[in-house]
């Protein structure tokens, strides 16, 4: 008996059927574990494509969209980063960026005066100086409003060359041209003994490689015979728990150092070993201490007693996780929720304060310019009493 063949016809429409089934439970699957919102937002973007008339750049609106709908979270801590913004701030927490080796501020309207020049980098190099202003980068204003975008001029690829224009205190004009390179940027900015034996160091940051960094500055000030602490976390935006934790470990005494918990509830407690440093600690703090470098007060006040001295800070208690989508941006949202080592939150609190002190305006400004000479700044001077 012979088998009945099927006409082209009939094969084709068994395919499209089996395809139109296949793209129905792909909507279905898609429907029950992303939901309507989900469906709908590639529904705008499809229809986008299809219909609309008119021009317009499609890395653009799907950066706008994925800013917009983060935004719609309502949470501080969470954000979008363009493909370019990943980039940069991949480098920032490397400890590393591609410049020339300045940090410079904006309180002067002829253009962007510089701070700091750091030693075996092209500007240092070149001889720029502290308080030399930059009027123009590549032949391009830097005064009043362009300041804004002065310093990414200045930013660019290895290797690269960058002119500028630079105004002395004399008002005498030169250029320099440099050729753009990574630069590293410690995270301890200060480490230093001072009178009676009290060990002082400023932490800019949590990023990659900074608790070896303070580590090894506890240890050597230690061999030179401090006798107590003070850990200047002012302006400290925070960053990896992991560098966050490794700290902890190394200052204090064996115990719960950190707890987390996932949006699934699951809880992970992180312990220091019994191996410490047995010394009186102090904290400074301000409004801008955030995320690590809030915690990092609040256990050393928890675990030994550290007192914690300055301003009401901000009171964090998410985690972040920066998480690349396939275009090249990335989503930096909050993925879990931390305590410390006993269960205390610090959301909508921030941290118990030992002492309150401000700055005045002026205190403040000379602060920001590493002008601020410790013997007048009273938050420091007034954690120095609690190591006596």
């Amino acid at each position: 008996m012979k088998q009945r063949r099927y006409s082209g016809l009939q094969m084709l429409l068994a395919a499209l059927a089996g395809g139109m089934l296949a793209l129905a439970s792909g909507i279905l699957a898609l429907w029950l574990v992303l939901g309507p919102h989900a469906l709908s937002l590639l529904s705008a973007w499809g229809l986008v494509r299809a219909e609309f008339v008119g021009d317009y750049d499609s890395d653009t609106a799907i950066d706008s969209a994925l800013d917009g709908m983060v935004k719609g979270l309502g949470d501080r801590w969470s954000y979008y980063l363009t493909a370019e913004g990943y980039a940069s701030t991949t480098q920032r927490r490397n400890n590393a960026y591609v410049g020339i080796g300045v940090t410079v501020d904006y309180v002067d309207e002829r253009g962007l005066r510089i701070v700091e020049v750091r030693e075996g980098t092209p500007a240092g190099e070149a001889g720029l100086l502290p308080g030399e202003i930059i009027t123009a980068v590549d032949g391009a204003s830097v005064a009043g409003e362009a300041q804004e975008t002065g310093a990414d001029r200045i930013q660019g690829e290895a290797g690269t060359d960058v002119t500028l224009t630079l105004l002395n205190e004399n008002e005498e004009s030169r250029q320099v041209t440099l050729t753009r390179q990574q630069v590293q940027t410690p995270s301890v900015s200060e480490a230093q003994l001072l009178e009676g034996d009290v060990g002082y160091i400023k932490l800019d940051n949590f990023y990659s490689g900074s608790a070896r960094e303070l580590c090894d500055a506890v240890d050597s000030l230690m061999d030179e015979g401090a006798c107590g602490f003070v850990f200047d976390m002012r302006n400290n935006g925070g960053g990896y728990v992991s560098e966050l934790t490794e700290m902890l470990d190394h200052l204090l005494p064996e115990g719960p150092i950190f707890r987390s918990q996932t949006k699934s509830g699951k809880e992970e407690v992180t312990y220091s070993d019994e191996s410490c440093v047995d010394l009186p600690f102090a904290v400074l703090v301000n409004g801008d201490t955030y995320s690590a470098a809030e915690f990092f007060a609040a256990q050393l006040q928890e675990s030994v007693g550290a007192a914690v001295v300055g301003e009401y800070t901000s009171g964090k208690g998410y985690s972040q996780q920066t998480i690349l989508l396939p275009h090249g941006g990335a989503l930096n949202i909050s993925t879990g929720k931390y305590t410390t080592g006993a269960g205390v939150s610090l959301v909508g609190t921030g941290l118990n304060l030992d002492a309150e002190v401000s700055l005045t305006e002026e205190q403040r400004s000379d602060f920001l310019l590493g002008a601020l000479d410790l013997s007048e700044d009273p938050q420091f001077q007034k954690a120095l009493e609690y190591l006596k």
